[in-house]
């Protein structure tokens, strides 16, 4: 049997297991094309969305550090710098505006950015359309200078007046033997017997007076001169013994005729009035200087007010005063002021007034309760306001009794001291010198948290909110101390729906009225930041420039490019603008002269009585539907205005086109 080859075999078997390597091969090929193409599948997408996002947040990086800018409506857009001022706002304005986003901590709802109105918008006014100031039924009124008046109210009470006042008491140690006037509340006039006074002491001092007068009247011998002098002396100290007792000069003169001496002495009245106290008893014995009688000249009294400090701080000496008594409440009673206390009462807070009120007829009554008005003026700041009264003009006062008015200069009969005019005292004989104040109505001012505010009209649709100091209201309106010149237009209804724009805007308004313009004294035709500029200059300085009004070059007006400049052109002071105008004013000095000649002051824009009636409002298709959009102002066509658009008339153009609007409302 034959052996098989081996290398037959060999060959046999090499085709077989290389048949089974390629299909292995094959199999890991499978799977490297499977793995290749999830691969594709899922890594591809993964690492474009993870490029994506590295981009984004690369982008959102640079924004954020400023690096690049924010598109916006492809108007140029807002800087990085600029957006991080936006405030935001709470839709229902529960609070200020906030610097950053987030939720109102009053209501919960999402802060919304403020609109700004454009690039370089003026945070002080906004503008509103004719057909908008319609709907809104925005009403101005003109501020007028006149000479107002306030009523000031306080309560008080009658009392004496202690310038009339006398305590009659004995002069010497005695008795009183009998009281011809033996109740309180009697009626005396001078010279009326009040009592009798059993006095030793007065009955010796009598006859030392009769031996001295009748030692004084014997004839003495020229040689004797001296003796007649003593005894004339001797006389004279008597009688002035017997004043001292008390005895009148009636009473020595009857003494004398009589030349008897008395043992008793009769207290006489020195004044007409009423017995307010009766204190001396019949047979009573009394020392010197023991008290018997109080009489008071009720022919005047005094009215006892008490007033809060800021009202004694506008009233002054000798100013009229009416009165009305709970007893007589029919009748009205004129006084005039004779004492405002220096100080406050630390317990009531009030600063005491006193009246003088004439009660001749003696219907009057101490202790009797009034109800007094005084009538005060309202004048400007750090101004107080003369007062007109026709019965003091031209006259002579009194300085320490304002009812002891003269025709001429004189004495006081009461007091004895020179009388002043009137005029010194702060009273005018001419009621148009009365000092005058800037007055409003009421509804003008918007008041919060101790600030006021009103929003003038300074051009024709363009409201400007202006921080005022107010002072007294009286018959519906208002003082304006500072803030608002004559003339200014402000806006009386609808002030609220401005004042809302400027706080959607983000603006100063009565949500926060600190942020605007500090009040400060007004001239027609300037705004809060051209007086600040124009208040840098000399005083004298100031005065022409307010005059002048006018730049002569570019007709804008001064302060309205910082601190005008001073140029001298033939001995006289022009201002300018701003520093580039001097060039254009030294060529040709005789024509801008000419022009600062001529110029007047273009007129404020006319107010609108309270009874305006506006005209209709053309239908708009049914009844409007308003949506907002983000937290853009609720009326229509109200914008904050630009500098430049202002500059340029943009807002002047835009005002007289015709309204083409309505759209806007559908």
């Amino acid at each position: 049997m034959t052996q098989p080859n081996p290398k037959s075999k060999q060959a046999s078997e090499t085709p077989k297991s290389t048949g089974l390597e390629d299909q292995i091969v094959d199999a890991q090929k499978q799977r490297v094309d499977s793995r290749r193409w999830w691969l594709k599948l899922f890594l591809q997408p993964l690492l474009l969305l993870a490029c994506a996002a590295v981009t984004i947040a690369g982008l959102g990086l640079a924004q954020k550090t400023g690096w690049i800018t924010s598109g916006s409506g492809g108007t140029g857009g807002v800087t990085g710098p600029a957006a991080a001022d936006v405030d935001y706002i709470c839709p229902m304005m529960c609070t200020p505006p906030q610097k950053e986003p987030g939720r109102c901590p009053v209501c919960a709802m999402e802060l919304v950015p403020a609109s700004t109105g454009g690039d370089g918008g003026d945070e002080r006014s906004v503008i509103v359309d004719p057909a908008s100031r319609r709907v809104a039924n925005i009403q101005t009124v003109a501020a007028r200078s006149v000479a107002m008046t306030r009523i000031i109210r306080a309560v008080g009470e009658l009392n004496y007046d202690e310038g009339t006042l006398r305590t009659i008491s004995a002069y010497s140690d005695g008795r009183f033997e009998q009281l011809y006037v033996d109740y309180t509340g009697a009626v005396v006039k001078k010279g009326d017997r009040l009592a009798s006074l059993y006095s030793p002491e007065l009955y010796s001092s009598q006859i030392e007076y009769l031996e001295a007068a009748k030692s004084a009247n014997r004839e003495t011998p020229k040689s004797l001169l001296s003796v007649a002098d003593a005894n004339r002396r001797m006389q004279e100290n008597s009688h002035q013994r017997l004043i001292e007792l008390g005895m009148a000069e009636q009473q020595i003169e009857k003494l004398i005729q009589s030349r008897t001496a008395q043992s008793r002495l009769d207290i006489l009245a020195p004044m007409s009035g009423t017995v307010i106290e009766k204190i001396a008893v019949e047979g009573e014995y009394v020392k010197r200087g023991q008290p018997a009688f109080r009489l008071a000249d009720l022919s005047s009294v005094w009215l006892m007010l008490e007033l809060f400090p800021e009202d004694a701080a506008d009233i002054r000496y000798g100013q009229a005063v009416e009165a009305v008594m709970k007893s007589l409440p029919d009748k009205t009673f004129m006084g005039r002021v004779a004492f405002i206390a220096p100080e406050v009462d630390p317990e009531s807070r009030t600063v005491s007034v006193r009246v003088v009120i004439d009660n001749t007829n003696g219907i009057l009554r101490i202790g009797d309760y009034a109800k007094a008005t005084i009538e005060v003026p309202v004048g400007q700041a750090h101004d107080r306001a003369m007062i007109y009264d026709p019965e003091l003009a031209n006259k002579w006062v009194s300085p320490r009794h304002p009812h002891i008015v003269s025709d001429q200069p004189g004495k006081c009969r009461l007091c004895n001291m020179d009388l002043v005019p009137a005029s010194e005292l702060g009273f005018t004989d001419q009621p148009q010198e009365a000092s005058k104040a800037i007055t409003i109505p009421r509804n003008a001012v918007l008041m919060a948290a101790g600030q006021c505010v009103v929003y003038v009209e300074t051009q024709a649709g363009r409201f400007e909110i202006r921080r005022v100091i107010v002072g007294s209201s009286s018959r519906g309106e208002i003082a304006i101390l500072k803030g608002l010149a004559d003339g200014e237009v402000v806006a009386t209804k609808g002030n609220f729906l401005l004042d809302s724009q400027m706080q959607l805007a983000g603006n100063p308004s009565l949500i926060d009225p600190t942020r605007a313009t500090e009040p400060m004294d007004m001239v027609p035709g300037f705004d809060p930041i051209m007086i600040a500029e124009i208040r840098r200059l000399a005083e004298a300085d100031q005065k022409v420039a307010l005059t002048q009004i006018i730049c002569p070059i570019t007709d804008f007006k001064l302060g309205s490019m910082g601190v005008p400049q001073k140029v001298m052109v033939n001995d006289k002071a022009v201002f300018i603008c701003c520093e580039g105008c001097r060039e254009g004013l030294l060529e040709e000095p005789e024509l801008h002269l000419e022009k600062l000649r001529s110029h007047q002051d273009s007129p404020q824009p006319e107010a609108s009585p309270e009874n305006h009636s506006f005209p209709p409002v053309p239908p708009l298709g049914g009844t409007p539907s308003l949506t907002p959009d983000g937290a853009q102002p609720p009326i229509g066509g109200m914008t904050i205005i630009s500098p430049d658009s202002r500059k340029s008339g943009v807002s002047e153009e835009r005002l007289a086109a015709p309204d083409h609007k309505a759209e806007r409302f559908q």
